[in-house]
């Protein structure tokens, strides 16, 4: 049976990274739905292009049993994250990840994922792949110089240029 994803889209997002996830759930029938981590459903990418998304994360929150899988995508992550750090949606953020990871759901993303699934406590003795310049920030997950990593229900690639590495076993356990 086909699982269902809840994507997060932090503001700004990387469109790259965001649509190499979004086209391949909609080509493979994987019914997604997408959380903006913001107050508002109204994103920007990288590039400045206006996106709305289906809700916001805080309306994910305590609603993680409707959906199978978590997929983070990126983009400014860690300076807005940083930026926002006492804001609810952030807080909220990492609440809904650990709630994910608690209940040993499929965790997926690119570029800084690994290391907010780290923050959330989530990818504690696990390898995962992310951006070169996180890599010293991780705390308790292992940081490979590999393009993408599967370790049990994390998915992780390092950033959106390899997102394609990733992608086949991420469709495999979502279908």
């Amino acid at each position: 049976m086909t699982k269902k994803v809840a994507v997060l889209v932090v503001n700004p997002v990387n469109g790259m990274g965001l649509f190499s996830y979004l086209e391949a759930f909609f080509e493979n029938g994987i019914p997604y739905k997408t959380f903006a981590v913001s107050d508002v459903a109204q994103v920007k990418t990288n590039s400045g292009i206006d996106m709305r998304t289906d809700d916001t994360v805080a309306s994910l929150k305590w609603h993680e049993n409707e959906y199978d899988a978590l997929v983070l995508t990126c983009g400014d992550a860690m300076p807005k994250f940083s930026e926002n750090l006492d804001k609810q949606f952030n807080q909220d953020l990492v609440a809904v990840m650990k709630n994910f990871g608690d209940k040993n759901k499929i965790l997926a993303g690119h570029c800084v994922a690994a290391l907010l699934f780290d923050k959330a406590g989530i990818g504690a003795g696990r390898k995962v792949a992310l951006h070169p310049f996180a890599k010293p920030h991780l705390k308790g997950s292992i940081g490979t110089d590999k393009k993408s990593v599967v370790d049990g229900n994390l998915y992780t690639a390092q950033t959106e240029n390899t997102i394609s590495s990733l992608l086949p076993e991420l469709l495999k356990a979502l279908k």
